[in-house]
């Protein structure tokens, strides 16, 4: 039986990378019953929104979406498309994995780490009031009321809320998540030295949390001994878990370890569904030019697969991904040595190769 899964293409060179990742997945025998959604600057052309009901509707009833990257247009609707989309369809968690391949230039060569970042809470909820608005007026005044520390008049104000819940369900989804692949660490990184209540939250949760999975070892690290400590042993760590603020900085600085976004597959799961995307950008300059690095796509769709139970496939695509770019010979320009190499293959070609590795 075929998977339902909404499939966006998003815009600039996500229908170029996303149809490779389409052959890909499908070149494994798995059959898909895509559903196309337009996401991004086509749907804004096309329907006078970044982000279509329709587009989430479809996801809400697939429960399975994979998309291409987007961009959003400056000034005018979601702050970003991306961040729309999570929120819409509660997609609480963002799995970042980051592992690096022979063949990719990158600083580090034993990098193999799982980030989980939570998604919708923390600094990036969105609740925020511009300066000299009455509105941050009010709440100035109110914290001012009760609060030793007090705030300027002009201060512009951003909330930091964490939940009790929210904390649970992201700690808990790296546990489940280490326990399912067979992971031994979990790390739970914060800053609760210095915000005792927020960050002191997610830390007291995450470690009862911890209790339940005996057979995991546990342990938490501050966000910016955490930064020093990746780029100096990240052979220690295995799945580190987060604010949302901080798995934003540190998911791409895992990133840049392995050598850069164009390697680096993502996630975004709730409880009713889960939509899964590379993390690069749209690169509008070279869309229709068929020299787009798929890798990330390619391996986003592995993702996918894995989330589906279908592990088997999964590992079949990362394999192939990864002996193709090993051997360096069909490949895209930015993964050549030199990027001028006249032998470097198109977006097509490339995902050719993958398939004939499967």
């Amino acid at each position: 039986m075929a998977y339902n899964v909404t499939l966006m293409p998003g815009d600039g060179i996500g229908p170029e990378v996303v149809e490779a990742m389409r052959r890909v997945l499908e070149a494994t025998g798995i059959e898909f019953a895509w559903d196309y959604q337009d996401l991004g600057m086509v749907a804004q052309e096309k329907q006078g929104s970044t982000l279509p009901d329709a587009t989430i509707a479809s996801v809400r009833r697939n429960k399975v979406g994979i998309k291409g990257p987007t961009t959003t247009p400056v000034g005018t609707g979601f702050r970003s498309v991306n961040v729309g989309l999570r929120q819409a369809l509660n997609l609480y968690a963002n799995l970042r994995p980051a592992k690096t391949y022979k063949g990719v230039r990158a600083n580090f060569d034993n990098v193999d780490l799982i980030v989980v970042r939570e998604n919708l809470e923390d600094t990036y909820a969105g609740v925020e009031f511009d300066t000299g608005t009455p509105e941050a007026g009010r709440v100035i005044k109110a914290i001012n009321a009760d609060s030793a520390k007090q705030i300027a008049d002009d201060a512009a104000i951003t909330i930091k809320m964490i939940t009790p819940e929210g904390c649970r369900r992201i700690v808990k989804f790296a546990f489940e998540y280490a326990r399912q692949n067979k992971r031994k660490l979990v790390t739970a990184v914060h800053k609760a030295n210095i915000m005792k209540y927020t960050d002191g939250l997610f830390l007291h949760v995450a470690q009862e949390v911890a209790q339940e999975y005996p057979e995991i070892e546990f342990n938490d690290r501050i966000v910016d001994n955490m930064c020093m400590q990746l780029v100096q042993k990240p052979d220690l760590y295995d799945v580190l878990v987060m604010p949302n603020l901080y798995g934003d900085i540190l998911s791409d600085l895992c990133s840049g370890m392995i050598g850069g976004l164009g390697v680096a597959p993502g996630a975004n799961i709730g409880a009713d569904g889960a939509v899964f995307e590379p993390i690069h950008g749209s690169a509008p300059k070279y869309a229709g030019q068929n020299v787009a690095n798929p890798t990330a796509e390619i391996l986003t769709g592995a993702l996918m697969l894995r989330h589906l139970g279908e592990i088997d496939a999964a590992e079949r695509v990362e394999a192939a991904t990864a002996a193709v770019i090993a051997e360096g010979k069909d490949v895209t320009y930015d993964l050549k040595p030199n990027r001028d190499d006249p032998t470097a293959v198109g977006t097509d070609k490339m995902a050719d190769a993958i398939i004939k590795a499967l």
